[in-house]
């Protein structure tokens, strides 16, 4: 199988990238906190980003392989950049709502001292530098793969 994706390097890119990413961003994490943090390893938001990451390798896998005029690279470039885009402005502010809400929640309470409510993830989006930094990181792993 692994020689398969090999050959099939406009899977590849993007899925390696989006691997190594998950795995920076997990040890990112662990050596910020200072604790080991495996959820970090599979979870959204942080840095670097992993969509962005996948999103630039296989646009840069498409422009690599079939020129940079081609209607692939061009599809897939729009696609990097709504998804990037998403990214920093919807699944943001999705996660600063969530924080505003557990706040909101930890605040109120319930009378009795129990919560009710299982607290929303607040990491789900990214800011601009960890989404640069995951298109910088998709553009280098396509070209080391090609």
């Amino acid at each position: 199988m692994y020689y398969w994706l090999w050959l099939n390097k406009i899977l590849f890119a993007p899925l390696s990238a989006f691997l190594i990413a998950q795995i920076m961003k997990g040890i990112l994490a662990s050596i910020k906190s200072k604790k080991w943090h495996w959820d970090r390893f599979i979870e959204a938001g942080g840095m670097p980003s992993s969509h962005s990451a996948m999103v630039t390798a296989l646009a840069t896998a498409s422009g690599l392989q079939y020129g940079w005029s081609s209607s692939l690279f061009t599809i897939t470039a729009i696609f990097a950049i709504i998804v990037m885009y998403d990214a920093m402005g919807v699944r943001r502010a999705a996660g600063i709502h969530a924080k505003i809400l557990n706040q909101m929640l930890e605040e109120m309470g319930r009378q009795d001292g129990q919560q009710n409510v299982k607290a929303l993830r607040e990491l789900i989006g990214h800011n601009p530098s960890e989404v640069v930094a995951g298109a910088l990181l998709g553009v280098v792993m396509a070209s080391v793969v090609f």
